[in-house]
């Protein structure tokens, strides 16, 4: 059983960086599970196919944006973590909480972000 939860949340933090559908996928194999869930504000999606189209579609919203974590806790296959969201020259745009789930092969199944959406 992986207990490292934060490597495998670090990975798909990494996957929204990820420039192409092709690096995507191969975070999400380190990462994710086939059937992953997602969902936040804006969005919900299931697998690895409509979560690659999100993430590709948030890269032409803000150009090299990007996700820093700031702190993350695990338990019982859970986490909660708290990042910021950048711009491509690291400015700070907004800041929020992720709560994920996770299988027994560690990989993640449920990712939910909560952030204030812009007025």
């Amino acid at each position: 059983m992986n207990n490292n939860f934060e490597n495998t949340w670090e990975l798909c933090v990494a996957s929204w960086k990820a420039e192409t559908e092709a690096e995507k996928r191969e975070l999400f194999k380190q990462a994710l599970a086939d059937d992953c869930v997602y969902n936040d504000p804006t969005a919900k999606t299931k697998g690895w196919d409509a979560l690659a189209q999100h993430m590709l579609g948030f890269q032409q919203q803000i150009p090299g944006g990007h996700f820093v974590t700031t702190s993350f806790m695990s338990h019982s296959n859970k986490s909660i973590a708290t990042w910021d969201l950048k711009m491509g020259d690291n400015i700070t745009l907004g800041s929020g909480i992720s709560y994920g789930e996770y299988n027994e092969q560690g990989l993640l199944t449920s990712m939910t972000g909560f952030f204030e959406l812009p007025a």
